[in-house]
């Protein structure tokens, strides 16, 4: 069991969403991260998609996208060189003076932006790999413990021009 990553251009219709999050609930398949949005066709979807499965279950997935009628294409991305980040927020509330410069150096370390900021709260905005993401909220949580809030979003990946990246 290992994650695994697709691609999927969709007809960007009422109810295509639901169709393919239906396929992996009624199947009984562990999406981890499912990310919609248009492209350059206001006609068209694309969606990464990230789910839990071995070999066998994965080429099973891939067969019932590739059946749906909505669905244009579907790229397997899980052993391709792609560029791919996810939108993570941290707000870090209830801490002092010194805290929220602890929170400004570690966001100068991450390269990650400060969103807003108040007497005592620091919201981050982090577009970051999920690698990355996870090491921020494990420092966030060593340092301020019940004082976070984290809202992650799914993941964005395309494809890599060269074939040097992962």
């Amino acid at each position: 069991m290992k994650n695994r990553w697709i691609a999927l251009y969709v007809e960007n219709q009422v109810g295509v969403l639901a169709k393919v999050s239906g396929l992996f609930s009624g199947k009984s398949y562990n999406l981890q991260s499912l990310t919609v949005g248009t492209t350059e066709d206001e006609t068209v979807s694309r969606m990464t998609i990230c789910v839990t499965s071995d070999d066998i279950t994965f080429e099973q997935i891939k067969k019932q996208l590739n059946r749906m009628v909505e669905v244009i294409k579907v790229i397997d991305l899980t052993n391709v060189p792609i560029h791919m980040k996810e939108i993570l927020f941290a707000k870090v509330k209830g801490i002092t003076s010194a805290q929220i410069d602890e929170v400004f150096r570690i966001a100068e370390v991450f390269s990650v932006q400060v969103a807003d900021i108040g007497e005592d709260s620091v919201l981050l905005e982090c577009k970051l790999t999920e690698r990355r993401n996870n090491e921020l909220i494990g420092l966030l949580n060593s340092k301020f413990r019940g004082q976070i809030e984290i809202v992650r979003g799914g993941a964005v990946a395309i494809e890599a021009i060269s074939t040097s990246c992962r």
